[in-house]
């Protein structure tokens, strides 16, 4: 699927050039001096002036080990045999003999990783589900109509919550008979993470589910049990395709009815993508060894492997392999210039550095310190690289858009460096309105969307609002995961106050008060971001999904501490499985 963009697409949503970032918002140029001033004088860089460190252990994947990812997949001697399976599939969605059990097969298609290879039939088949008035047997399962709801929403039909109303009782709750339902429960529980603001009766779905679903014994269906488990550790909605994939396969080989050619196309598919993602992942691994970053920048994060990751969540198509690479070297840089700005810099240093990538010029460097000059330049010749190869196959300028977003983060950066400096506790919003770009989501999204852009029609009148909302729910679904992983020991290592601390000064309130607060918020969040999966948007549904899965990486990263920047043993079999090993198929069994 080839996706290409006109230049003025970004403009419309990106913080004008003109107003530059501030903790008050964006305000014009000429109200800035007031907020931020860069200074422009070069410092004196001394050795002796006392550096923070955050002491992070050295990268655990081995530069030869990343080099030596090699997949036996061979796309030239599987092609005739995947189109064959393929054709199996289409056969079988058109043959289903009820729209339950063809429900059924499309969820199997998303959880198996492949629904990017039947996009049109799903389409239609799901536009023929969402005409067709359900009968009277199926309004009375539940798992049928929360199956219903869930993928009809996840495809942009505009589904009313109120068909879970024929579920509860006279007294306003659900019928207690639900509970002998683990089905219908399980599947209630994972429609309601599909919930738009003010949809009350989702909420009481996920409470009513989440709590009976924890109470279940392990006497029932070891397969279904398993499933429950899977569900209350991380919904399906927040998973990642290709992670959940990999898990789902070893499900789905012991389920009822399961299809051997179904499985084996799913099992190829994966192989094929981890072939994709190996390529990329040894082309970044080149560049990152030739730029020397790494050993010159001792104080900073050498993530390689978790940057590509995150490239990897975002678009894990197999065609959009530059867009990978680009996206995983923008990761590196958040990384390491983040912790310049967090840890290492001084104030003085910091607005330099700001000031030069605000100006893109070469010229900037002569007044910065010689650390920085080597990040600034690896930066400058790094992006120019990308927008290049844009330019040189597409005819797009997008160097004002991607010079544009580091200039953001980068004064992001800097009133967070100011805060900490200034000992001074932000509100939460206050805080919110900055380290939504600061965690990096502004620079990840502009850049796949840059890279993966199309055409785009500029006449709604809100189009401005809407774009700025798409590209901040993410950033703060990122910013509350990250805090609510990290801030504690942030904190310890000398940061500025993060979200949770914030809402502990304004409001009063302990910590654990403000963690869950935070994490009302963090739904809240995704409620809103629901709403544009529906909603006429600018944007194709594409990148909604991209969208969404910045906020899903950041789920998985940081949901059992500092996956990013002190990954454990279990996250590192996690890559692993996506990275390293392939899946063994045998034709004859589909296994």
């Amino acid at each position: 699927m080839a996706l290409h963009m006109t230049v003025p697409f970004l403009s419309s949503f990106l913080p004008n050039p003109r107003h530059r970032l501030t903790a008050h918002g964006f305000i014009p140029q000429k109200c800035l001096t007031k907020h931020i001033s860069c200074s422009t004088t070069t410092p004196t860089y001394s050795t002796t002036v006392p550096r923070r460190s955050r002491n992070y252990k050295p990268s655990i994947w081995d530069y030869d080990f990343v080099q030596s990812l090699v997949s036996d997949y061979q796309v030239e001697t599987d092609a005739t045999h995947v189109e064959k399976l393929k054709e199996d599939v289409k056969h079988l969605l058109k043959e289903t003999d009820s729209s339950l059990a063809q429900m059924e097969l499309i969820d199997n298609l998303h959880r198996l990783g492949v629904r990017w290879l039947f996009e049109i039939e799903i389409k239609q088949a799901l536009y023929t589900v969402s005409l067709v008035n359900t009968n009277i047997e199926m309004k009375e399962d539940l798992h049928a109509v929360s199956t219903r709801f869930r993928l009809l929403r996840q495809h942009g039909h505009n589904v009313s919550a109120n068909v879970f109303n024929d579920f509860k009782d006279e007294k306003g709750g659900f019928k207690a008979s639900l509970l002998l339902d683990i089905k219908g429960m399980l599947s209630l529980y994972e429609a309601s993470h599909l919930a738009f603001p003010g949809e009350t009766i989702l909420d009481e779905a996920r409470a009513f589910t989440s709590m009976h679903l924890m109470d279940i014994k392990e006497n029932i269906d070891p397969i279904l049990h398993k499933k429950v488990e899977h569900a209350l550790d991380i919904p399906l909605h927040w998973r990642l395709e290709k992670l959940e994939s990999r898990w789902y396969m070893d499900i789905y080989t012991r389920e009822e009815g399961m299809n051997s050619s179904l499985l084996e196309l799913a099992k190829l598919h994966f192989n094929f993508v981890q072939a994709t993602f190996q390529i990329n992942l040894r082309s970044v691994s080149r560049w990152w060894k030739d730029l020397g970053l790494g050993e010159q920048l001792s104080f900073a994060r050498d993530r390689l492997v978790e940057s590509f990751f995150w490239a990897a969540a975002l678009t894990p198509e197999p065609q959009f392999g530059h867009c990978r690479e680009a996206v995983a070297k923008v990761v590196m840089f958040i990384a390491i210039i983040d912790d310049m700005y967090d840890v290492h810099g001084t104030v003085d240093e910091l607005e330099l550095f700001t000031d030069a990538v605000d100006r893109w010029d070469l010229k900037a460097m002569d007044k910065l310190p010689e650390y920085m000059k080597s990040c600034f330049l690896a930066l400058y010749n790094s992006i120019n690289e990308i927008a290049y190869e844009v330019l040189k196959e597409e005819g797009r300028n997008v160097i004002p858009y991607l010079r544009n977003a580091w200039t953001e983060m980068c004064k992001a950066f800097l009133v967070e460096a100011k805060w900490y400096s200034n000992g001074y506790t932000p509100t939460l919003e206050e805080s919110l309105q900055i380290s939504w770009i600061s965690v990096g989501s502004l620079g990840l999204q502009t850049y796949v969307y840059c890279l993966l852009g199309q055409n785009l029609a500029l006449e709604a009148n809100d189009f401005n609002e809407k774009m700025s909302n798409i590209l901040q729910l993410p950033g703060r679904i990122f910013r509350f995961a990250n805090d609510l992983a990290t801030s504690t020991e942030e904190l310890k290592r000398g940061d500025a106050p993060k979200s949770i601390q914030c809402y502990m000064h304004e409001a009063g309130v302990t910590e654990e008060v403000a963690r869950d607060h935070i994490m009302v918020l963090f739904r809240e969040t995704w409620k809103k971001l629901n709403e544009y999966l529906v909603e006429c948007s600018p944007l194709p549904p594409e990148f909604i999904n991209y969208a969404m899965n910045v906020g899903r990486a950041s789920y998985f990263t940081y949901k059992q501490g500092d996956g990013f920047g002190d990954p454990d043993s279990e996250q590192k079999k996690r890559y692993m499985s996506l990275f390293a090993k392939p899946l063994q198929v045998d034709e004859a069994k589909g296994i």
